[in-house]
Protein backbone atom coordinates (compact mmCIF):
# COMPACT_ATOMS: atom_id res chain seq x y z
CA UNK A 1 0.00 0.00 0.00
CA UNK A 2 1.19 3.84 -0.97
CA UNK A 3 1.08 6.48 2.17
CA UNK A 4 -2.30 7.56 1.40
CA UNK A 5 -3.99 4.08 1.50
CA UNK A 6 -1.96 3.01 4.67
CA UNK A 7 -2.82 6.89 6.47
CA UNK A 8 -6.64 5.63 5.77
CA UNK A 9 -5.88 2.47 7.72
CA UNK A 10 -4.65 4.56 10.71
CA UNK A 11 -7.04 7.21 10.99
CA UNK A 12 -10.74 6.33 13.35
CA UNK A 13 -12.79 5.99 10.44
CA UNK A 14 -16.27 5.31 11.48
CA UNK A 15 -15.50 8.03 14.50
CA UNK A 16 -14.20 10.80 11.51
CA UNK A 17 -17.53 9.72 9.52
CA UNK A 18 -19.62 10.14 12.36
CA UNK A 19 -18.31 13.91 13.16
CA UNK A 20 -18.36 15.06 9.92
CA UNK A 21 -22.44 13.77 9.17
CA UNK A 22 -23.01 15.55 12.28
CA UNK A 23 -21.45 18.59 11.06
CA UNK A 24 -22.59 17.88 7.43
CA UNK A 25 -26.56 17.77 8.63
CA UNK A 26 -26.11 21.29 10.92
CA UNK A 27 -28.58 23.61 10.10
CA UNK A 28 -26.58 26.04 12.20
CA UNK A 29 -26.64 29.23 9.32
CA UNK A 30 -23.26 29.95 9.60
CA UNK A 31 -22.01 26.02 9.77
CA UNK A 32 -23.82 25.05 6.29
CA UNK A 33 -22.86 28.27 4.92
CA UNK A 34 -19.36 27.84 5.71
CA UNK A 35 -19.22 24.23 4.92
CA UNK A 36 -21.23 25.02 1.81
CA UNK A 37 -19.69 27.77 0.24
CA UNK A 38 -15.84 26.31 0.88
CA UNK A 39 -16.75 22.77 -0.92
CA UNK A 40 -18.23 24.55 -3.91
CA UNK A 41 -15.24 26.81 -4.44
CA UNK A 42 -12.96 23.90 -4.03
CA UNK A 43 -14.65 21.49 -5.95
CA UNK A 44 -15.73 24.52 -8.42
CA UNK A 45 -19.22 23.67 -8.24
CA UNK A 46 -22.27 25.26 -10.50
CA UNK A 47 -25.79 24.69 -9.77
CA UNK A 48 -26.64 25.42 -13.74
CA UNK A 49 -28.06 21.69 -13.21
CA UNK A 50 -29.94 21.85 -10.28
CA UNK A 51 -33.34 22.91 -9.40
CA UNK A 52 -32.19 25.32 -6.77
CA UNK A 53 -30.16 27.54 -8.07
CA UNK A 54 -28.66 29.58 -4.77
CA UNK A 55 -26.38 28.25 -2.32
CA UNK A 56 -28.63 30.10 0.23
CA UNK A 57 -31.23 27.60 -0.71
CA UNK A 58 -29.90 24.70 0.82
CA UNK A 59 -30.78 24.47 4.65
CA UNK A 60 -28.06 21.97 5.48
CA UNK A 61 -24.80 20.54 3.82
CA UNK A 62 -26.64 17.53 3.38
CA UNK A 63 -29.37 19.13 1.83
CA UNK A 64 -26.31 20.54 -1.06
CA UNK A 65 -24.55 17.81 -1.20
CA UNK A 66 -27.67 15.68 -2.01
CA UNK A 67 -28.91 18.68 -4.55
CA UNK A 68 -31.72 17.75 -7.19
CA UNK A 69 -31.25 18.16 -10.75
CA UNK A 70 -33.56 20.06 -12.93
CA UNK A 71 -36.23 17.52 -14.65
CA UNK A 72 -34.75 18.32 -17.86
CA UNK A 73 -30.93 18.11 -17.12
CA UNK A 74 -30.23 14.14 -17.19
CA UNK A 75 -32.43 12.91 -19.89
CA UNK A 76 -32.90 8.76 -19.79
CA UNK A 77 -31.72 6.85 -22.68
CA UNK A 78 -34.76 5.14 -23.95
CA UNK A 79 -32.93 2.63 -26.46
CA UNK A 80 -35.26 -0.47 -25.83
CA UNK A 81 -32.94 -3.41 -23.63
CA UNK A 82 -30.54 -0.41 -23.02
CA UNK A 83 -29.04 -0.53 -19.37
CA UNK A 84 -27.95 2.90 -18.73
CA UNK A 85 -25.71 4.75 -16.04
CA UNK A 86 -26.81 5.04 -12.57
CA UNK A 87 -24.96 8.33 -11.49
CA UNK A 88 -22.89 10.94 -12.82
CA UNK A 89 -19.27 10.08 -12.06
CA UNK A 90 -16.54 8.06 -14.39
CA UNK A 91 -16.29 4.09 -14.92
CA UNK A 92 -14.07 3.48 -12.49
CA UNK A 93 -14.01 -0.70 -14.11
CA UNK A 94 -16.71 -2.56 -16.09
CA UNK A 95 -16.80 -5.96 -17.87
CA UNK A 96 -17.46 -10.00 -17.65
CA UNK A 97 -17.54 -11.72 -14.00
CA UNK A 98 -15.38 -14.33 -14.54
CA UNK A 99 -14.27 -17.22 -12.32
CA UNK A 100 -16.89 -15.63 -10.28
CA UNK A 101 -14.62 -12.33 -10.17
CA UNK A 102 -14.82 -8.59 -10.80
CA UNK A 103 -12.09 -6.11 -11.99
CA UNK A 104 -11.52 -3.59 -9.04
CA UNK A 105 -8.05 -2.14 -11.05
CA UNK A 106 -5.25 -3.21 -13.07
CA UNK A 107 -4.32 -6.67 -11.20
CA UNK A 108 -6.38 -6.76 -8.22
CA UNK A 109 -9.80 -8.61 -8.62
CA UNK A 110 -12.48 -9.18 -5.60
CA UNK A 111 -15.15 -11.73 -5.55
CA UNK A 112 -19.01 -11.60 -6.20
CA UNK A 113 -20.33 -13.44 -3.33
CA UNK A 114 -18.29 -11.60 -1.19
CA UNK A 115 -19.44 -8.03 -2.43
CA UNK A 116 -22.94 -9.05 -2.33
CA UNK A 117 -22.23 -10.91 1.32
CA UNK A 118 -24.27 -13.78 0.24
CA UNK A 119 -22.80 -17.13 -1.60
CA UNK A 120 -25.49 -18.12 -3.24
CA UNK A 121 -25.56 -14.56 -4.55
CA UNK A 122 -22.47 -15.07 -5.64
CA UNK A 123 -22.99 -18.03 -7.36
CA UNK A 124 -26.10 -17.00 -9.38
CA UNK A 125 -24.37 -13.76 -10.74
CA UNK A 126 -20.98 -16.00 -11.74
CA UNK A 127 -20.38 -15.41 -15.27
CA UNK A 128 -22.53 -12.36 -15.63
CA UNK A 129 -21.32 -8.61 -16.17
CA UNK A 130 -20.93 -5.82 -13.84
CA UNK A 131 -20.04 -1.78 -14.40
CA UNK A 132 -18.46 0.28 -11.29
CA UNK A 133 -19.22 3.79 -11.26
CA UNK A 134 -17.50 5.97 -8.83
CA UNK A 135 -19.11 9.40 -7.39
CA UNK A 136 -16.47 12.02 -7.25
CA UNK A 137 -17.04 14.83 -4.62
CA UNK A 138 -17.99 17.53 -7.36
CA UNK A 139 -20.78 14.94 -8.91
CA UNK A 140 -24.35 14.63 -8.47
CA UNK A 141 -24.95 12.48 -5.46
CA UNK A 142 -28.27 10.38 -6.30
CA UNK A 143 -28.44 6.81 -7.67
CA UNK A 144 -31.16 6.28 -10.02
CA UNK A 145 -32.48 2.84 -11.55
CA UNK A 146 -30.47 1.14 -14.69
CA UNK A 147 -32.83 -1.10 -15.80
CA UNK A 148 -36.65 -1.26 -14.29
CA UNK A 149 -37.08 -4.06 -11.95
CA UNK A 150 -38.69 -4.64 -8.89
CA UNK A 151 -36.86 -4.24 -5.62
CA UNK A 152 -37.25 -7.34 -3.61
CA UNK A 153 -34.80 -7.22 -0.39
CA UNK A 154 -31.99 -4.53 0.30
CA UNK A 155 -28.75 -6.29 2.57
CA UNK A 156 -26.66 -3.31 4.41
CA UNK A 157 -23.05 -4.72 5.11
CA UNK A 158 -21.09 -3.15 7.62
CA UNK A 159 -17.78 -2.35 6.50
CA UNK A 160 -14.21 -0.12 6.74
CA UNK A 161 -14.51 3.23 5.16
CA UNK A 162 -11.56 3.67 2.68
CA UNK A 163 -11.71 5.98 0.24
CA UNK A 164 -12.99 4.55 -3.19
CA UNK A 165 -10.93 6.87 -5.88
CA UNK A 166 -8.49 5.19 -8.23
CA UNK A 167 -5.70 5.48 -5.93
CA UNK A 168 -7.19 3.09 -3.19
CA UNK A 169 -8.70 0.68 -5.71
CA UNK A 170 -5.09 -0.25 -7.10
CA UNK A 171 -3.73 -0.67 -3.67
CA UNK A 172 -6.87 -2.18 -1.05
CA UNK A 173 -7.34 -5.33 -1.80
CA UNK A 174 -11.10 -6.55 -2.06
CA UNK A 175 -11.51 -2.53 -1.37
CA UNK A 176 -15.65 -2.84 -2.36
CA UNK A 177 -16.31 -5.69 -0.91
CA UNK A 178 -14.79 -4.54 2.16
CA UNK A 179 -16.44 -1.08 2.23
CA UNK A 180 -19.57 -0.55 4.26
CA UNK A 181 -22.10 -1.00 1.62
CA UNK A 182 -26.06 -1.47 0.29
CA UNK A 183 -26.86 -4.31 -1.83
CA UNK A 184 -30.30 -3.64 -3.81
CA UNK A 185 -31.59 -6.39 -5.57
CA UNK A 186 -34.51 -6.88 -8.04
CA UNK A 187 -36.24 -8.71 -10.53
CA UNK A 188 -35.65 -8.19 -13.97
CA UNK A 189 -36.89 -9.62 -17.70
CA UNK A 190 -33.92 -11.01 -17.29
CA UNK A 191 -33.75 -12.84 -13.51
CA UNK A 192 -31.95 -11.31 -10.53
CA UNK A 193 -29.84 -8.29 -11.19
CA UNK A 194 -28.25 -6.19 -8.15
CA UNK A 195 -27.22 -2.51 -7.57
CA UNK A 196 -24.63 -2.13 -4.55
CA UNK A 197 -24.55 1.09 -3.22
CA UNK A 198 -20.78 1.10 -1.92
CA UNK A 199 -19.83 3.91 1.12
CA UNK A 200 -16.65 5.51 1.80
CA UNK A 201 -14.33 7.34 3.90
CA UNK A 202 -16.15 10.60 5.53
CA UNK A 203 -19.49 8.87 3.92
CA UNK A 204 -22.11 10.00 6.41
CA UNK A 205 -24.91 7.80 5.33
CA UNK A 206 -26.80 5.65 2.59
CA UNK A 207 -30.26 5.69 2.12
CA UNK A 208 -33.08 4.25 -0.26
CA UNK A 209 -36.32 5.32 -1.98
CA UNK A 210 -37.34 2.08 0.31
CA UNK A 211 -35.07 2.08 3.22
CA UNK A 212 -34.73 6.07 4.51
CA UNK A 213 -31.40 6.51 6.20
CA UNK A 214 -29.58 3.33 7.17
CA UNK A 215 -28.68 2.88 10.33
CA UNK A 216 -25.09 1.48 11.26
CA UNK A 217 -24.91 -1.60 12.73
CA UNK A 218 -22.28 -3.95 13.68
CA UNK A 219 -24.55 -6.73 11.79
CA UNK A 220 -25.88 -7.40 8.35
CA UNK A 221 -29.18 -6.05 7.88
CA UNK A 222 -31.75 -7.76 5.57
CA UNK A 223 -35.31 -6.01 4.37
CA UNK A 224 -37.44 -7.26 1.65
CA UNK A 225 -39.34 -5.34 -0.75
CA UNK A 226 -42.23 -5.27 -3.24
CA UNK A 227 -41.50 -2.15 -4.74
CA UNK A 228 -41.62 -1.23 -9.06
CA UNK A 229 -39.03 1.30 -10.16
CA UNK A 230 -38.90 2.08 -13.67
CA UNK A 231 -35.48 2.70 -15.41
CA UNK A 232 -34.48 6.41 -14.37
CA UNK A 233 -36.47 6.21 -10.93
CA UNK A 234 -34.27 7.55 -7.77
CA UNK A 235 -32.93 4.86 -6.22
CA UNK A 236 -31.18 6.02 -3.43
CA UNK A 237 -28.62 8.44 -2.33
CA UNK A 238 -25.21 8.99 -0.67
CA UNK A 239 -23.93 11.74 1.92
CA UNK A 240 -20.43 12.46 0.62
CA UNK A 241 -18.62 10.10 -2.02
CA UNK A 242 -19.04 6.62 -3.21
CA UNK A 243 -19.53 4.23 -5.60
CA UNK A 244 -22.21 2.35 -7.47
CA UNK A 245 -21.70 -1.24 -8.80
CA UNK A 246 -24.47 -3.20 -11.12
CA UNK A 247 -24.52 -6.33 -11.06
CA UNK A 248 -26.17 -8.32 -14.20
CA UNK A 249 -26.70 -12.21 -14.62
CA UNK A 250 -25.49 -14.17 -17.20
CA UNK A 251 -28.81 -13.97 -19.01
CA UNK A 252 -28.67 -10.95 -19.18
CA UNK A 253 -26.32 -11.26 -22.24
CA UNK A 254 -25.10 -7.73 -21.46
CA UNK A 255 -22.97 -6.20 -23.96
CA UNK A 256 -20.71 -2.60 -23.39
CA UNK A 257 -20.39 0.09 -25.19
CA UNK A 258 -17.39 0.33 -27.39
CA UNK A 259 -16.70 3.77 -25.97
CA UNK A 260 -17.14 3.22 -22.48
CA UNK A 261 -14.28 2.17 -20.59
CA UNK A 262 -12.69 2.34 -17.49
CA UNK A 263 -11.90 6.03 -16.73
CA UNK A 264 -14.69 6.77 -19.22
CA UNK A 265 -16.79 10.25 -17.85
CA UNK A 266 -20.46 9.33 -17.52
CA UNK A 267 -23.56 10.73 -16.25
CA UNK A 268 -27.00 9.25 -15.26
CA UNK A 269 -28.97 8.28 -18.06
CA UNK A 270 -26.33 7.85 -20.06
CA UNK A 271 -26.34 4.55 -22.67
CA UNK A 272 -23.96 1.81 -20.93
CA UNK A 273 -24.94 -1.23 -22.83
CA UNK A 274 -27.48 -3.78 -24.28
CA UNK A 275 -28.96 -6.21 -22.46
CA UNK A 276 -29.92 -9.28 -25.39
CA UNK A 277 -32.11 -11.79 -24.02
CA UNK A 278 -34.12 -12.00 -27.18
Amino acid sequence: MNVFTTLQQLVPQQQLSKVAGRLAASRHPYVKRAFIRSFAKAYDISLDDYERQSFNAYESFNDFFTRELKQEARPIDATADGIISPADGVISQLGQINDHKLLQAKGRHYDVGQLLADSEDGHYFADGSFATVYLAPSNYHRVHMPFSGTLTKTRYVPGTLFSVNNTTAANVPDLFARNERLVCLFDTPYGKAAVVMVGAMIVAGIETVATGKIARTPDIQEVTHDMILEKGDELGRFYLGSTAIVVLPKAAQANWQDDMQANSTVQMGQLLGMSNTK
